[in-house]
């Protein structure tokens, strides 16, 4: 029987022949998606979804898919799918990561330009029938500085537009090289230089939990008098409250939104203001655009429900199905020994070397470093999965080598990953016993064998007596439980490493306590 694919939002009639012509049935239903009661009745009768950003696919839809394989997203976020129930449910979430990126640059570009020549409202007043000349004085664009916050791919396409323009391009990025930016022709510098030298501040960064209102009330205080502020990438990333009070102030003469922190944004008081320029998240809404990640997601779904081929998958390594049983627990231990180093580290990465040692090396390592990158770059950068990893990775200039040797050691085969940053290098290495499982097996050299848990506390610390007793008695006083305590040094006396495994994130307090406790060097709490 031929799979059955459910199209609930708008695709061009090209990408749903392309299911067809492929062998998969389909019902192309666009509205259906506004629906969620008439989605949550359609669905148990299809094996594939494709979606844009209509269609929300919640537990509840997730839970009553019972044949659903693959959620196809044509574009790039993915916030109106619960990746969680889905993964855990065995259904592949797909989206297309780059088909909309040179649309959403020049719309950031074209948001500038607006807000710079104030063209919304001198539009409006010559509608009106007024001829306002004097009313409506701009700016150039020609030799002010541009702030990019973020500049993977959307950001250095805007940052070679605004090169165009004959603009003193600086960008902000923990993930870009020197290198690279001297290739892409842009200045790297820190955040705080962004807000003080920056005439236009430009967003390209995906929202996590470390960029959330990356430009809050402080940011903007530290900012030019006069400063212009365009955000085309997520809503949070602007504190609005801070932008609508340094826009009413005048410290910041306009801002251009694309995006909004709650969304469709029906009214707001921003859309008070003369000197903000809003649209409704057009970033991607070019028929360019919207055809390319249409046709994208209909190849990608087609060919995973035909042959099982999977690319652009969130929740999926890109592996052929005979070798998946056998890659997929080190797929699991690469993306765990990536997410460990990267939560750890604060800095730039400038490189990453993956040591496979053992049976491991004869694997298919390009799946297992996509993992490690992945885990590597998430805890920043949010979206990366394990197809567009290496990609983000290229694009920053970060030097990715693999190493590939024989069994060394006690353990017949591992994976080792070392994070270098321009003051450090950290490795960690890892591999899976016979139960399945992952476990670490050493941390910056010194060996320790640990699982790893959904929430970890890790502690670097002189190696002293009363260290452990104080430990216990923190998280114990807090109501923390402890699953698994694990415990590694270099030498007597020397540094020692404690990696916790407890049963929920610790709360900040605890954390401070045992910042504060006598030899301790770092303490960071760590989920999987």
């Amino acid at each position: 029987m031929a799979p059955r694919v459910l199209v609930s939002d708008k695709l061009s009639e090209t990408a749903v022949q392309i299911f067809r012509d492929r062998g998969v049935e389909v019902d192309y239903l666009p509205d259906l998606g506004k629906d969620k009661e008439a989605l949550l009745a359609a669905i148990p009768d299809y094996d594939g979804l494709a979606i844009r950003s209509a269609s929300k696919v919640t537990p509840k839809i997730i839970a009553a898919a019972t044949k659903l394989k693959v959620i196809g997203r044509a574009g790039i976020g993915v916030d109106n799918v619960d990746i969680s129930a889905a993964t855990q449910r065995g259904i592949v979430v797909m989206n297309t990561p780059f088909g909309n990126a040179i649309t959403t640059a020049e719309h950031a570009i074209s948001m500038m330009m607006a807000l710079a020549r104030q063209i919304p409202e001198a539009n409006a007043s010559t509608h009106a029938g007024k001829w306002e000349k004097n009313r409506f004085m701009g700016v150039e664009l020609f030799n002010k500085t541009l702030g990019v916050i973020g500049c993977g791919n959307i950001g250095s396409i805007v940052a070679d537009r605004g090169l165009g323009l004959k603009m003193k391009v600086i960008a902000f990025d923990p993930f870009l090289s020197p290198e690279r930016a001297i290739e892409i022709g842009v200045e790297k510098v820190e955040l705080d230089e962004i807000f003080r030298r920056s005439d236009f501040i430009t967003l390209h960064t995906p929202l996590t939990d470390k960029t959330r209102g990356i430009i809050d009330a402080a940011a903007l205080a530290k900012c030019k008098k006069g400063v212009r502020i365009i955000n085309c990438a997520r809503g949070g990333l602007v504190a609005e409250d801070a932008l609508y009070d340094a826009l009413k102030s005048g410290h910041v003469a306009g801002a251009a939104l694309d995006v909004f922190e709650v969304e469709p944004a029906i009214s707001h008081k921003l859309f008070d203001l003369d000197n903000v320029v809003a649209t409704p998240h057009l970033g991607a809404s070019t028929g360019e655009a919207q055809e390319n990640v249409a046709l994208q997601v209909a190849e990608q779904m087609a060919d995973y429900l035909i042959t099982g081929a999977v690319s652009n998958a969130l929740n999926m390594p890109s592996i052929s199905a005979d070798e998946a049983p056998r890659l997929r627990p080190f797929i699991a231990v690469a993306e765990k020994l990536g997410s460990f180093a990267g939560q750890l580290t604060d800095e730039p990465v400038t490189g990453i070397v993956i040591e496979y040692a053992g049976d491991v090396g004869e694997m298919n390592t390009r799946a297992l470093t996509s993992a490690a990158l992945s885990g590597v770059l998430q805890p920043m950068l949010g979206t990366v999965n394990m197809v567009s990893a290496p990609v983000v990775a290229r694009e920053r200039g970060i030097k990715v080598d693999e190493v590939k040797q024989t069994q060394r050691g006690a353990y017949e085969t591992y994976i080792r990953l070392t994070v270098k940053t321009a003051h450090l290098e950290r490795s960690v290495a890892g591999t899976v016993f016979s139960d399945g499982k992952a476990r670490v097996i050493q941390i910056k050299g010194i060996d320790m064998e640990a699982e790893f848990g959904p929430h970890m506390l890790y502690v670097t610390n002189e190696d002293k007596p009363g260290f452990i007793g104080a430990l216990g008695t923190i998280l114990g006083n807090a109501g923390v439980n402890i699953a698994t305590f694990n415990l590694g040094r270099a030498a007597q006396g020397a540094e020692a490493i404690c990696l916790v495994s407890i049963d929920e994130a610790p709360p900040a307090a605890v954390l401070q306590a045992v910042a504060k406790l006598p030899h301790v060097k770092q303490a960071k709490p760590l989920a999987f």
